[in-house]
């Protein structure tokens, strides 16, 4: 493998970290949401899928659980479990794809470059598949949040929720979480394209060796 391709790869693995690193912060952080009014400037309201949190000039900031997972609104549980599912499916595509790495020494039976390359792009679409799992939610959350901010039936002395600071982490995670798939899988194509007309020459040198052969005798 050429020296550009195992660079691209280690690029994909420390991005793909740092990926699921944002989306872990995304789905424990409680800043999804956040409302402060004009009568208390001294206070401010945050909301994430675990808990709501006052946070207060004088003292400081009070976080509470949600007190029943019936209770939940239908957005929140849908968020709550496609974070989780887009963790793990991040977390087990790092796992498949450390294997596959051109730099680390495994499969070395026969056949293992095809099985490192397999794993390699397993890993791929799965941090790809991950990134998708988190941007549903996080984009969802912020379409409620727009409706919701500019519905004209709600009266303008009323606050609003806006976007907080894990939604913005959120959409980075999700997006690097799909370039790192692409840094992955894009090496593996290109070698893969590359044997295949190697092959085919090695095939047709044989071939034509086997022909001369034959006539010879």
């Amino acid at each position: 493998m050429d020296t550009w391709a195992c660079a691209l790869e280690l690029l994909g693995m420390l991005v793909y970290a740092g990926a699921w690193l944002c989306v872990l912060a995304t789905t424990l952080l409680p800043q999804w949401l956040t409302m402060s009014t004009a009568l208390l400037p001294v206070e401010s309201y945050r909301l994430g899928l675990w808990e709501t949190c006052v946070v207060q000039d004088i003292r400081g900031t009070e976080c509470r659980a949600y007190d029943s997972l019936l209770g939940l609104s239908t957005e929140l549980k849908l968020s709550r479990i496609l974070m989780c599912v887009s963790l793990a499916v991040g977390m087990l595509g790092m796992l498949v794809a450390i294997p596959g790495l051109y730099l680390v020494n495994s499969c070395g039976e026969h056949g293992g470059s095809r099985t490192k390359r397999a794993l390699t792009v397993t890993g791929g679409v799965l941090g790809m598949l991950a990134g998708v799992l988190c941007l549903v939610p996080v984009s969802y959350m912020a379409h409620l949040a727009v409706i919701h901010f500019f519905d004209e039936k709600v009266p303008d002395v009323v606050p609003r929720w806006e976007f907080g600071d894990a939604m913005f982490c959120g959409w980075a995670g999700g997006l690097l979480l799909i370039l790192a798939g692409l840094l992955l899988v894009n090496p593996c194509l290109c070698s893969q394209t590359e044997a295949q007309p190697a092959q085919r020459r090695r095939y047709q040198a044989v071939s034509a060796s086997y022909r001369k052969h034959s006539e010879y005798v």
